[in-house]
């Protein structure tokens, strides 16, 4: 298995990596943003995704966008082929998306939306914490990209505040803070 930073040579899988996005949405019902083959061809191409493939065959993907010029980082579109599911492979490639983002934007907050446990898991592994939407970029362009999502209506209802997914962000300085409970002394 091989886990690389995207190129070009990764374009001839995202006629694949789109479909299962949007195949994997429809099957869980839930949101994932619909981008079109330009978008994606451009991520690939700039090194801006990770594409894992075993023996010439798409395995998975991920990529990243920048937001509030350069403040924020998303960590988007993590799909993994049916068939390599259920073996750590999204583990390994959110590990280094997120390697990624911290190379290219290393004082940039990185954040993401998920409805998916799993994922919550691998994020909150990685540091991120959940929080309210508020904390995330306020970009409009980003919350235009939730238009293709089944939520999108709820999204707008509560005035992006909220929504189905789970907000989670990673603070760069937060990672040199200790954290210490004001309780654990009284024990």
């Amino acid at each position: 298995m091989e886990i690389e930073i995207s190129s070009s040579i990764h374009l001839m899988y995202v006629s694949e990596i789109q479909q299962e996005m949007y195949d994997s949405a429809q099957r869980r019902g839930t949101g994932i943003a619909k981008r079109s083959i330009e978008y994606l061809s451009k991520k690939i191409s700039e090194g801006n995704a990770v594409v894992a493939t075993e023996n010439g065959e798409w395995v998975g993907f991920c990529y990243i966008e920048t937001w509030s010029h350069g403040q924020f980082v998303a960590n988007s579109g993590l799909i993994v082929s049916p068939k390599f599911r259920h073996s750590g492979i999204a583990t390994l490639i959110k590990d280094k998306v997120f390697a990624l983002s911290r190379e290219k934007f290393p004082n940039a907050k990185i954040f993401g939306l998920t409805t998916g446990l799993a994922v919550m898991k691998i994020n909150s592994d990685l540091g991120y914490k959940p929080v309210i939407y508020s904390e995330l970029t306020q970009d409009d362009d980003f919350w235009n990209g939730c238009k293709s999502c089944v939520n999108y209506e709820i999204l707008m209802k509560k005035e992006r505040k909220n929504c189905l997914c789970t907000a989670m962000l990673f603070v760069p300085e937060n990672i040199t803070k200790k954290w210490s409970c004001p309780y654990a002394a009284r024990n």
